[in-house]
């Protein structure tokens, strides 16, 4: 006879959701959730606060470093963080309630797990009513982070924000090449999209920025190509811009190792001994990134993303060795 496994905090909520929806790809939950504002103990963010509004992404990155999140949810197979989509209960009362832990000059994050403004977004307006709920707090920053273009359509809101708080988005696009893009982020929006995003967010007087993040070896560390998102980064008005390589944990590893080894299988045993001791890239090579981006920032003409800065020294010479 099969055990019965008794499902305990988030897991247990999750199992209580209801099934809003469901696409020919993907299914869209309810969560019960006991909080939306989270408080930030790792040394490795910036923020004091993250908000996600939704747990998965619809978007299929290959690299996704989130999907070891579905785990929680007693979710084993790495597929399903793109393909079962969890719509948090909407609490507007109890938001505001623990917006009041929020003080002023903190830091808060918003799509550090999952996108913000993935199509989920079209249908919930879960991400909208978080930032009309955050026209009551003041002299905060508030950092949000995207992959979608659909983040123009809160161009009026994010502006509201501003007048009282810091706020920032930050756009990501790792490349400009519309194939690439496709085979590493299948189901995101072109890349000729967020840009064009970037540039309605910049017309509104938003500051906007834009991250290549996260660079792939081999796939899409070479100057050409991230000298091609600075530029159109630039172009767009966009008034940052920062790039960081890739880290792979266990549970992204399970997806990009298979998509390396039918798409790109010629690069699959360099990933495997790079990524072998851990999930962070080291020594030389991220070096060597954080060099190039530096010199290419300085000739295209435009800052470092304040939230990217980072520690590592600057050896000289910009040209970027493959791992």
């Amino acid at each position: 006879m099969q055990q019965l496994v008794k499902l305990v905090g988030i897991a247990r909520l999750a199992a209580e959701g209801t099934l809003l929806n469901d696409k020919r790809r993907v299914e869209y939950r309810s969560l019960p959730t006991r909080r939306w504002l989270n408080r930030c103990h790792s040394r490795r963010v910036p923020f004091d606060w993250s908000i996600n509004p939704y747990r998965g992404c619809e978007y299929g990155c290959k690299y996704c470093y989130a999907r070891f999140t579905h785990e929680f949810l007693e979710r084993r197979d790495p597929q399903s963080f793109e393909r079962e989509i969890y719509a948090k209960d909407w609490d507007a009362f109890a938001f505001q309630q623990e917006l009041k832990a929020v003080k002023p000059e903190q830091i808060i994050g918003i799509g550090t797990a999952t996108d913000p403004y993935q199509p989920a977004e079209r249908k919930f307006l879960l991400t909208r009513q978080v930032l009309e709920s955050l026209k009551n707090v003041q002299r905060v920053s508030i950092f949000l982070t995207t992959k979608s273009n659909l983040v123009s359509r809160d161009a009026d809101l994010l502006g509201e924000l501003a007048r009282s708080n810091e706020l920032r988005v930050t756009v990501t696009v790792t490349t400009m090449d519309r194939d690439l893009a496709r085979l590493t982020e299948p189901f995101a929006p072109r890349p000729d999209l967020r840009i064009k995003a970037v540039a309605e967010l910049a017309a509104a007087g938003i500051s906007v920025g834009v991250i290549a993040n996260p660079v792939l070896p081999l796939l899409t560390d070479s100057e050409q190509n991230l000298e091609s998102v600075a530029r159109a980064a630039k172009d767009a008005g966009a008034d940052q811009f920062g790039a960081n390589a890739v880290f792979l944990q266990p549970a992204a590893q399970r997806v990009f190792f298979p998509f390396l080894a039918e798409s790109f299988p010629q690069y699959l045993k360099r990933y495997q001994a790079n990524f072998a001791a851990g999930a962070y890239l080291k020594g030389a090579y991220p070096e060597r990134l954080h060099t190039l981006v530096n010199d290419i920032r300085q000739r295209v003409g435009i800052p470092l993303r304040d939230m990217n800065r980072s520690t590592l020294p600057k050896p000289p010479g910009a040209q970027l060795r493959l791992f």
